[in-house]
């Protein structure tokens, strides 16, 4: 491959960056800048900067124009996922779902009312989805799950619970699988994937608290939930081939890489003001070395980033190797996290808040939530078992 970016590229590049630079709050990224204290308030702003994405047009890059997006490049869209990273601009975390999921699937798989009802209101933030697929005996073997979906005329009735759903308590929407059919002969088959609205009467969220003191996975409950039958995307019974298109859009969406490269720096810079004997922990030769090999796994990232790019522009679709972008991320993650606690000794512990805290907590705070990075999405252990199955073409 040539990494050398055309003009036109380039171009693009710096109009990302200007716009992120004139349209960032003022003071966005500073010590002083005092951002949102309440999950509610970060909510209300995560639609206020959704909605100036899309009246700037960088919301949906690469949907159709149809639906809002402006029908650029996926090699655009990784672009504007480097710059957005690098700005340190606002985590969209709460909108992915919406964004990077139910978006995607429902331009691949939906009907033409789920998309003229559903995706302009993704892209400017008035819909926030969530995403009802894992359950408390059905996480990895995803097709193990037993939310049931009894059809009643013209509604399906649904029953059961799912687990680790991230946002619910905000959502409007919710994409939601259940087994219609518990009969089949494949646990594949007979699975329904509905569009939930999370107003509907019968549904209970109990949200789960986390190690960070955040709350924002739950459990939510189904208690003879009606959904109207209109609202099945893929058919009744068709649901995994729905599932799949969800995963694959999930692990090959805009890749993390530049967000680990905005870590790293942010980690030599504290090793450089980090006292350590006569000079700073930077000066240790086995933190230079782990700082060292750090820079080499990003830089891998990166790269495999744009291979598995090459392989979606020439194939059409993201494949398999999604996984190993997967799972290189996320145990990297982790290390860059642990190095900073080793770095900072006791400081380390000090969470947001805390006056002495380094960098305003913001290392407690990610080392603590670093431990999801290898089960969300897929776990480790899944990962490898795709990429040695349907990458490496192993045995099973």
């Amino acid at each position: 491959m040539d990494f050398r970016e055309s003009p036109e590229h380039a171009r693009f590049r710096l109009e990302v960056r200007r716009w992120l630079e004139k349209n960032l709050p003022s003071g966005w990224g500073t010590p002083g800048y005092r951002g949102p204290d309440t999950a509610a308030q970060r909510m209300r702003f995560t639609r206020w900067w959704q909605a100036r994405l899309f009246e700037g047009g960088w919301s949906g890059l690469a949907w159709p124009k149809a639906y809002g997006g402006r029908e650029l490049g996926i090699l655009e869209q990784m672009i504007w996922g480097e710059e957005y990273a690098r700005a340190w601009a606002p985590d969209l975390i709460s909108l992915g779902v919406g964004i990077s999921l139910t978006g995607p699937v429902l331009i691949a798989k939906g009907k033409d009312w789920q998309r003229r009802a559903f995706l302009r209101k993704i892209l400017t933030g008035e819909h926030i989805w969530c995403q009802g697929f894992s359950e408390p005996g059905a996480g990895s073997d995803l097709a193990a799950l037993r939310t049931r979906g009894e059809i009643e005329a013209d509604t399906i009735v649904v029953t059961g619970q799912k687990i680790w759903t991230s946002f619910a308590q905000y959502a409007d929407w919710c994409i939601l699988i259940v087994r219609t059919d518990p009969d089949v002969r494949r646990k594949h088959d007979g699975i329904t994937f509905l569009l939930v609205d999370m107003q509907t009467p019968g549904i209970e969220i109990r949200p789960l608290k986390e190690m960070t003191g955040e709350d924002w996975f739950n459990q939510v409950f189904f208690d003879r939930v009606r959904v109207p039958i209109d609202n099945v995307v893929g058919g009744i019974g068709g649901g995994w081939d729905v599932v799949v298109t969800t995963l694959s859009h999930e692990r090959a969406s805009a890749s993390p890489h530049a967000r680990l490269e905005a870590e790293l720096a942010l980690l030599r810079d504290l090793a450089r003001r980090v006292p350590r004997g006569r000079g700073v922990a930077a000066d240790d030769p086995v933190i230079r070395q782990q700082l060292a090999r750090f820079t080499i796994e990003v830089t891998a990232l990166r790269l495999n980033a744009y291979r598995n790019l090459a392989t979606t522009l020439r194939t059409g679709h993201p494949g398999p190797q999604g996984s190993t972008q997967k799972l290189g991320w996320s145990e990297l993650d982790q290390r860059i996290k642990e190095l900073a606690g080793r770095i900072l000794g006791p400081f380390g512990l000090l969470l947001p808040g805390d006056p002495l805290a380094a960098d305003g907590g913001h290392w407690a705070h990610e080392q603590l939530w670093s431990r999801a990075a290898t089960i969300y999405a897929g776990t480790s252990e899944v990962q490898r078992n795709i990429i040695a199955e349907r990458v490496l073409g192993l045995p099973r």
